[in-house]
């Protein structure tokens, strides 16, 4: 009876051992952030070593769209550098819950971390919340989630520089006077409504006050949809003098539209373009310039910023710094934003120069 005690006691100490090594030393945070429900944090090691063989999803708005493409090209290359499993996936159309869906595969099949570009703000959110609470590392692009739904927001260039430098363009080539419209996306996309809110601040200023704003319209990021916004947009308002749209597919078809019409040469437009889209139009005249930063660049920032997350590097933190390869070194700001830095201008005189 005493070896049978003492057998017992030692089985229920063997135990308790298990379970205290399971809550010491390093522990993996899967708590997904801010957002934890009570799960253990870990501080942020920027020398810990990058985990090999991650598996990472990249989620755009849409798939076949030339912009997501690039950036899709680009943090593909960072992954695949680093020693991790990459793969792309998405919706056919920008519609605001289309999504959901791949977000909740996801994070069922135990993928380390997705790479999103949100349709819409809050209509993902809920899937978002429930795939950090599994363990994935969520870092949106381009267009931010809620910030409480994900780890780190990559900025292309910060909201102000893109609006007011398409506001700019816009005036400079309507010669500072005169009605506009703009050409946007969808409705509910989280950077187009904010750079449209601060395009309409930069509109009210004095410098800006012979311009007039008649009609915000919506592609839904749809090449066929915004041909046929872009044409009604110039028959409601016979006194249009100028386009912005912040979109590269809204851009692209409303210059295809001007250049085989009898607009061309007499409403500008301008917007958020790549080389590679816009080249003919702005080599024959339809269009004067265009404003993008590198989509590749931005892809391979999140995809960095995926790996550091998952790899311990980072938690999301205001402060935190990791290293992005031959981007270099960034720092995560407020609200766990990072910013890719400034936006460019294309015109006929440098757009030869670049290729995406």
């Amino acid at each position: 009876m005493k070896r049978a005690g003492f057998a017992k006691r030692a089985a229920v100490l063997a135990a308790a051992a298990v379970l205290l090594a399971g809550c010491g030393g390093t522990t993996k945070d899967n708590s997904g952030g801010s957002s934890g429900g009570g799960q253990t944090q870990t501080t942020a090691n920027p020398n810990a070593p990058t985990a090999k063989d991650l598996k990472i999803t990249f989620l755009p708005k849409q798939v076949n769209n030339p912009y997501f493409t690039v950036a899709q090209g680009g943090a593909e290359k960072a992954s695949t550098a680093l020693g991790e499993q990459f793969k792309a996936t998405g919706p056919s159309d920008a519609d605001a819950s289309s999504q959901v869906t791949y977000i909740n595969t996801a994070a069922q099949q135990g993928q380390n971390a997705l790479l999103l570009a949100a349709n819409d703000s809050n209509a993902v959110a809920p899937a978002l919340k429930a795939a950090r609470k599994q363990g994935m590392k969520v870092v949106t692009f381009d267009s931010d989630a809620a910030a409480d739904a994900r780890d780190v927001f990559i900025n292309q260039a910060s909201s102000q520089e893109i609006a007011a430098g398409q506001v700019k363009l816009i005036s400079d080539a309507i010669g500072g006077s005169g009605e506009i419209a703009i050409l946007s996306a969808t409705a509910n996309a989280t950077n187009q409504n904010a750079w449209i809110d601060i395009m309409k601040q930069e509109l009210a200023k004095p410098a800006y006050a012979n311009i007039k704003l008649d009609e915000i319209a919506y592609g839904n990021d749809d090449d066929q949809t915004s041909f046929q916004k872009t044409q009604g947009l110039l028959q409601a308002h016979p006194n249009l003098k100028g386009i912005i749209s912040p979109t590269t597919v809204g851009v692209a078809a409303a210059a295809r539209y001007l250049d085989s019409s009898s607009y061309k040469g007499k409403v500008a437009l301008t917007g958020l373009g790549t080389p590679n889209q816009m080249r003919k139009f702005i080599q024959d005249g339809t269009v004067g310039s265009v404003e993008l930063w590198d989509p590749a660049k931005l892809g391979e920032l999140a995809a960095y910023a995926a790996v550091a997350l998952s790899s311990g590097q980072i938690t999301g933190q205001q402060g935190e710094k990791f290293k992005a390869g031959d981007l270099g070194e960034y720092t995560i700001g407020a609200k766990g934003e990072v910013v890719l830095g400034p936006p460019l201008t294309f015109t006929k005189d440098n757009i030869d120069k670049y290729n995406f």
